[in-house]
């Protein structure tokens, strides 16, 4: 059965640091794409950020966290990190990881951040960030 299992967060003041992270098993770690979402009250859910173990951890991230947030991955561990910086009052909301093969045929799948992409999902952790 897969299982992924978020941690880490909690109540953060705007401009603070807050690391996440996303424990997966029942599959193949190096062999999937795991990603972060989130989604705000009343607010359509965001891909935020992912990382392929299968590309050599190709990473990819949304225009509103660049350069604030970084994923990695520790394949040892099974797991996946979100290292959140100069966190913002918009970033509140309920994240999410997700994971999804990372190879299609022969292929490498490049997804798009969208959350129809994305096969396997955690329940969640929230995020509230306080101004």
């Amino acid at each position: 059965e897969v299982q992924l299992v978020e941690s880490g967060g909690g109540l953060v003041q705007a401009g603070g640091s807050l690391r996440l992270s996303c424990a997966g098993s029942g599959f193949t770690f190096e062999d999937h794409i795991i990603g972060w979402f989130r989604q705000a009250p009343g607010k359509a859910r965001e891909g935020v950020s992912y990382i392929n173990n299968l590309d050599d951890g190709s990473t990819s991230y949304g225009n509103s966290v660049k350069g604030r947030f970084t994923i990695s991955s520790d394949n040892a561990k099974n797991t996946v990190y979100l290292q959140m910086n100069n966190l913002k009052p918009d970033d509140t909301g309920v994240y999410y990881c997700a994971a999804t093969a990372a190879r299609v045929g022969d292929a490498i799948y490049v997804p798009q951040l969208r959350s129809d992409e994305f096969e396997f999902w955690g329940q969640e952790t929230q995020l509230p960030v306080s101004s």
